[in-house]
């Protein structure tokens, strides 16, 4: 089964065409992800050692969101306008002088830094992802994209773990993420004459790009609010279910390890079924795992299991929406409808820690899963639907 699961991978990776098209959009995205991830929890501890308030912290932090929002309907249009090359690696050098001014500036000019930052870390996400899905072959693209995913998931792993090494004192920290962005333009430069031309107008308004591909753009929308949900409150309901603090961290730990253990596996799968199905599937887990969790928190290492799968599958809301987007558009159509993705997962980042937030504070840990599983299973209606009346089957 390895052997057969390590020639199918090699096989996906050779049919992606150029190497360095592949190594440039995953190279980006994950330093790109590794800057962002570090990123939100220094700027916090920084704020917090400046004397700022909980508050001030939270509508700071706020403000990626919101600079997402904005930024992601002008990611297509801009790079028809410039060029791929061009806005990538513009985008990705202003994410750098961002970060190199934030240590020296007072803590109310961190706003608009930071919606600059954001809105720089918006288009590079658009622009990378529709690279790497306007280059992928369509018998393969849903293994290049697990590939993709994974690598994403590193790099946001990676921030983290980066301030605990430096802290968050001094510029340590932020000279790191300065070089991991500067370092990243290297990749996206030696494959400038083979990045993706984008050329004519959009065939559909943006907005439109939501009700023409329902199931892959709330599968952003639905990702976004999860992950942001879990990050901000799991380790809190395992704490409240009675865990240790160093226990309930593990949680997060585990979802991390799922996320990167199974978005290959799920885009080989979408490479041969039907893919608004495997949504569909993948959501279900959600409501089984969210249903299991409050039950199996009691035992710790079962808990940890079900955090595993149930991190790692839906995830591939994630992975396979966005194989869905790229085997549906083509063009300045892919790069538009991959801003509505992208735009639609920011959403997912605003209202999920919001109603997750109010959701356990009412009715207690039980409280949060309730609300995960709900949404899970409002998304799995949309899913069997698309998979019932627009098949989704991959190219023989």
């Amino acid at each position: 089964m390895t052997t057969l699961f390590g020639k199918g991978l090699r096989k996906s990776i050779a049919s992606f065409g150029d190497p360095r098209a592949l190594a440039a959009a995953i190279a980006c995205i994950t330093i790109s992800g590794f800057s962002i991830s570090l990123s939100f929890p220094l700027l916090s501890l920084v704020m917090e050692s400046r004397g700022e308030t909980e508050t001030l912290i939270g509508l700071n932090t706020a403000t990626a969101g919101f600079a997402a929002l904005f930024a992601a309907p002008f990611a297509a249009p801009l790079a028809g306008r410039l060029g791929a090359t061009p806005l990538l690696i513009t985008a990705i050098l202003t994410c750098a002088i961002c970060l190199m001014l934030l240590p020296f500036t007072p803590t109310w000019a961190w706003f608009p830094i930071r919606f600059v930052f954001t809105m720089a870390a918006t288009f590079t996400f658009v622009i990378a992802e529709f690279w790497i899905n306007s280059s992928a072959d369509e018998s393969r693209r849903g293994v290049i994209m697990g590939v993709y995913a994974s690598m994403l998931s590193a790099g946001f792993a990676a921030g983290p773990a980066v301030l605990a090494i430096t802290g968050s004192d001094g510029i340590a920290p932020f000279i790191v993420g300065i070089a991991a962005f500067v370092l990243s333009t290297i990749p996206v430069w030696i494959a400038r004459d083979v990045a993706p031309a984008v050329h004519d107008a959009p065939t559909q308004k943006f907005i439109a790009f939501l009700w023409i591909a329902p199931a892959a753009t709330l599968a952003a929308f639905v990702f976004g609010a999860v992950e942001q949900t879990s990050f901000a409150f799991l380790a809190l309901f395992g704490l409240r279910s009675g865990l240790a603090e160093y226990q309930s961290a593990l949680l997060l730990t585990m979802m991390g390890i799922g996320n990167l253990m199974f978005q290959i596996p799920l885009g080989l799968l979408a490479d041969r079924y039907n893919r608004a199905l495997l949504l569909f599937g993948c959501s279900l887990v959600g409501v089984a795992g969210m249903i299991a969790l409050p039950i199996a928190i009691a035992a710790p290492l079962v808990a940890y299991a079900v955090v595993v799968v149930w991190g790692g599958i839906t995830g591939g809301l994630y992975t396979i929406g966005l194989t869905h987007l790229g085997s549906r558009f083509r063009g300045i159509d892919l790069a538009s409808a991959n801003a509505m993705f992208v735009m639609m997962y920011a959403l997912g980042m605003i209202v999920g820690p919001a109603i997750g937030g109010v959701s356990m504070q009412t009715y207690g840990p039980k409280g949060l899963a309730w609300f995960l599983a709900a949404l899970f299973a409002g998304y799995a209606v949309i899913a069997a639907w698309r998979g019932v009346t627009r098949p989704t089957k991959p190219a023989a």
